[in-house]
């Protein structure tokens, strides 16, 4: 059974995982306009990640004997100054998503819920990778600045990441 106060910190934690999801979303269709089809594909990709990680906590809230609670969401920006800002705002996110994360473990700690914390052991590890790769896109826009083509070339490459990752979960 699931305590209360780690249930409540769950359901945080489902409204920042809902606001990233919504947050992504709001970018992809920002770097569709902009012509950036291959990062707007990567982006939705990503968008469609967050809702599946609140969609965990959700599901072990409820088969932990508590009631996940759909959250409102304040509406995400829908214009960026530009590609690189877009990606400094996605490291941003996802270090606030981190930190909530490490929040959460060190309650399920001091709380002993073995459950919870073994739970959220997934989410420390998926958080470091999130973060790397969003690192290693912002180190290549540091080498490409406002090529034209590098662009070109990074939007090309993160259309195919996005094509893998939807061949992973078979969803494309």
């Amino acid at each position: 059974m699931i305590s209360k106060n780690i249930e409540k910190a769950l359901q945080q934690q489902i409204a920042l995982e809902a606001y990233s999801s919504a947050f992504y979303l709001s970018m992809a269709s920002w770097m569709d306009a902009e012509g950036f089809e291959g990062t707007a594909a990567f982006l939705y990709t990503q968008s469609d990640e967050e809702r599946m990680h609140m969609l965990k906590i959700f599901h072990f809230i409820n088969d932990n004997d508590g009631q996940a609670v759909v959250p409102s969401t304040e509406a995400p920006p829908k214009k960026f100054k530009d590609y690189h800002t877009c990606f400094l705002n996605v490291l941003s996110q996802e270090q606030a998503v981190t930190a909530s994360i490490h929040e959460l473990v060190n309650q399920a700690v001091k709380e002993k819920d073995h459950a919870a914390h073994n739970f959220l052991q997934w989410y420390v590890s998926e958080q470091m990778e999130e973060e790397k790769q969003v690192k290693t896109i912002l180190n290549k826009l540091k080498i490409i600045g406002n090529d034209g083509s590098g662009l070109f070339l990074l939007d090309n490459e993160l259309g195919k990441m996005a094509l893998n990752a939807g061949k992973e979960e078979g969803t494309a």
